[in-house]
């Protein structure tokens, strides 16, 4: 492998690393402040993707605009799923259970209704961040990519910052640490749950747009990034931001590796080896602390 292959694997880690580490931690949030695993991820990205669509379609294609409206469209289809999965079934018997079987029932439901209203066509998304490009030695750095990594990750530290300076921030964290405690000083587990499921839904239609300039948009093509969120979440170990993050730079150079030495089809395979691997030695996830806290 050449110097250009090496930096053309490292920088698609880093892109796939970002927008794949935005899932997860959204997933990881949702799990570890309301108890949630939210398998309509998919639905909701798949949603977010087709707002954009349709806004780049009837009203603008501005970057900035379409942007925008995915994140909304995701934020507003995690309230959808809040009100319908959450806020009926969280004080029932078994909840996390309940709540996995509601979540997938609506992913399904939902993006069958996705498939009926815009049909099996895929759609495209216009460039985001234009078409330009720098050279960074022998390795080409393309707008899209550039645009994708420093907006997700200042989308990412902006929640981070919003989490520990505000409010309702400061409650989704105490949530996050000890649900029990949190709901003993008042603290309003379906207020916050609006609050989770609108911030990771709206981390999910970011994630939905940037992928959309490498992906198409189509009804189900939710699932395989669901999935890679959810196994990221897990590597990482619910309730961890930073081991989200450290999955994510993980699994997303094995996945730029596996394309370049390997072939596209194989990276589900290296994959999933890799999270079991990872799951064998550190079975609570890289830096997982939530069950533990949930334990006690």
């Amino acid at each position: 492998m050449g110097l250009a292959d090496l930096g053309f694997v490292l920088i698609n880690a880093v892109v796939l690393a970002c927008i794949y580490g935005t899932l997860a931690i959204g997933i990881s949030i949702t799990w570890s402040s309301v108890g949630l695993i939210n398998l309509a991820y998919g639905f909701i990205y798949a949603a977010a993707g087709y707002g954009a669509w349709m806004t780049a379609q009837h009203i603008t294609g501005n970057g900035a605009m379409v942007l925008a409206a995915g994140v909304l469209t995701g934020a507003l289809a995690g309230l959808f799923v809040c009100a319908l999965a959450f806020i009926p079934i969280h004080d029932k018997p078994n909840f996390p259970v309940r709540g996995m079987i509601a979540t997938l029932a609506i992913s399904l439901i939902g993006m069958q209704t996705l498939l009926w209203v815009f049909g099996p066509l895929s759609k495209n998304l216009p460039e985001i961040f234009g078409s330009g490009s720098v050279m960074l030695g022998d390795t080409a750095l393309t707008a899209d990519k550039i645009g994708n990594v420093l907006v997700s990750i200042g989308f990412v530290a902006a929640v981070v910052m919003w989490m520990r300076s505000s409010r309702r921030g400061l409650e989704i964290r105490a949530m996050m640490m000890n649900p029990h405690a949190a709901a003993i000083v008042g603290i309003g587990v379906r207020r916050t749950g609006f609050y989770v499921m609108a911030i990771t839904g709206a981390m999910a239609g970011l994630a939905a747009v940037l992928l959309s300039q490498t992906y198409y948009i189509s009804p189900f093509g939710g699932l395989t990034p669901m999935i890679k969120g959810v196994s990221i979440a897990l590597c990482g170990g619910l309730g961890s931001v930073q081991g989200a993050i450290i999955a994510a730079v993980i699994l997303g150079l094995n996945e730029a590796l596996t394309s370049v030495v390997l072939g596209g089809q194989y990276v589900l395979i290296t994959q999933f080896l890799l999270i079991i691997v990872i799951l064998l030695i550190r079975p609570r996830g890289i830096a997982g602390i939530v069950d533990r806290a949930r334990e006690a």
